[in-house]
């Protein structure tokens, strides 16, 4: 298989390629995929070219630099390895060189720009080994792990340098947004030298008239980021969502517990403890009281879940029921009494804050559950980082969670890319 240009314009490139057919359509395919990488990076080398300078002396900052000539070096692109021959520059008094095709090119390391696209999505996602074997089963192109992991550290690098700096759009929905939920929660995951720590997670999410979520924006902390770092970095996604959706309702939306509230206070109009925490502590109730009568206890907590989520006033009346048990029973301490105790606390001070009026929020349509927060701890941390063996240096957990942040939120990750197109990967780092 060779291919090779045919023709090229000011404007346009044509490429010739020969692809000789398969014994089976699979290995035809197999065929047709070598001959376009083939191609594709015939196409790119000349590409390149179009990004190099003509040789004139430059004046880079203060200095003035003169070209050494045109030298080769190989560039990895999504299509395979080319050799290009580029003018690189230095100044008389010698020290760095400069190279005007990789600055204008936007190369990174020795990457095109769209092959560190490729490799740090997918860094992103997946694991050093499955990342080069996914890329050369969909791509037929091979790479080496630590090529692979240069990439992704460098642009995840970048992502997180800028995460306080760049701002990014969120997006003018076809949907009338009704309804804003802030949500923050932490899961843990495995430092290589402290052991179990705590990783931050932030959300907030865009909801319709009917409900229904629109959009959602992720954001994440490593254990040694700094909450007060993680907070300010929220406050500044809730800003910029209030200067698109300002008429819309903002609702702080957590598990219960206390650290969060006074952010989402600060924040939010009003505040929802999420609805199946509730029921958690509801279970634990008949659990204890109900202990040795299970019909009882299932029709008691089935009630009183439906009551809590559809009718207005139920969490009130539960606690007073649940007040009223702490009376009546008994017993006054072991595990039973501690349920009962921890449950009816927990209705105690969720109701004193207004924070369990489901009933009334069903009915207009409006979230109750931190389910797209605690998802988030899952698909943000838990699936890339805590995989089987995996223990982690804070730059390399902080770098991948800024990626997955991008990649997860919609419209993100081309806009990050837009803004490296735009400043140049040198620049940005």
């Amino acid at each position: 298989m060779t291919a090779r240009i045919v023709k090229t314009t000011s404007d346009t490139l044509t490429v010739e390629v020969q692809i000789p057919f398969g014994r089976s359509l699979l290995e035809s395919e197999e065929l047709i995929q070598q001959a376009l990488n083939e191609a594709g990076t015939v196409a790119t080398a000349q590409t390149l070219e179009r990004f190099d300078s003509d040789g004139s002396p430059i004046e880079v900052g203060a200095l003035k630099f003169t070209s050494k000539g045109r030298l080769p070096k190989n560039y990895q692109t999504p299509y395979g390895e080319t050799r290009v021959e580029r003018h690189v520059y230095q100044s008389a008094t010698g020290g760095k060189t400069y190279c005007p095709l990789e600055v204008t090119g936007r190369i990174i390391m020795t990457a095109t720009p769209r092959f560190a696209k490729i490799l740090s999505y997918k860094y992103a996602d997946l694991g050093l080994s499955r990342l080069c074997q996914d890329l050369e089963i969909s791509n037929g192109r091979k790479v080496l792990r630590s090529y692979a992991h240069k990439i992704g550290e460098l642009v995840g690098s970048v992502a997180e340098l800028k995460e306080e700096v760049w701002t990014y759009q969120t997006p003018v929905l076809d949907s009338e947004i009704a309804t804003v939920t802030v949500g923050l929660d932490g899961t843990c995951m495995l430092m290589r030298e402290e052991g179990w720590r705590e990783a931050m997670v932030g959300t907030v999410a865009l909801y319709d008239k009917e409900g229904e979520r629109q959009h959602t924006i992720y954001i994440g902390a490593s254990p040694e980021y700094g909450k007060e770092t993680f907070l300010s970095r929220l406050e500044t996604e809730i800003a910029d969502v209030k200067q698109n959706y300002g008429k819309a309702l903002y609702i702080g939306l957590a598990d219960g517990a206390k650290g969060n509230w006074g952010f989402l206070e600060k924040h939010t109009e009003k505040q929802v403890v999420d609805f199946y925490h509730a029921t958690e502590y509801l279970t634990d109730a008949a659990d204890a009281y109900f202990e040795k009568n299970p019909k009882e206890r299932k029709a008691w907590l089935d009630a009183r879940c439906h009551d809590l989520k559809h009718k207005r006033g139920a969490a009130h009346r539960i606690l007073r029921e649940m007040d009223e048990w702490t009376v009546s029973v008994p017993w006054k301490e072991g595990p039973r009494w501690d349920k009962l105790k921890g449950a009816l606390d927990y209705f105690m001070n969720n109701t004193d804050k207004n924070r369990m009026s489901y009933g009334e929020y069903v009915k207009e349509n409006l979230p109750i559950g931190s389910g797209v927060t605690e998802a988030a701890c899952k698909v943000i941390v838990k699936q890339r980082l805590c995989n089987s063996g995996m223990r982690w240096k804070d730059k390399g957990a902080r770098v991948v969670l800024s990626l997955r942040c991008l990649t997860h939120t919609p419209g993100r990750w081309n806009q990050f890319w837009d803004k490296i197109d735009q400043y140049g990967f040198q620049m940005a780092a």
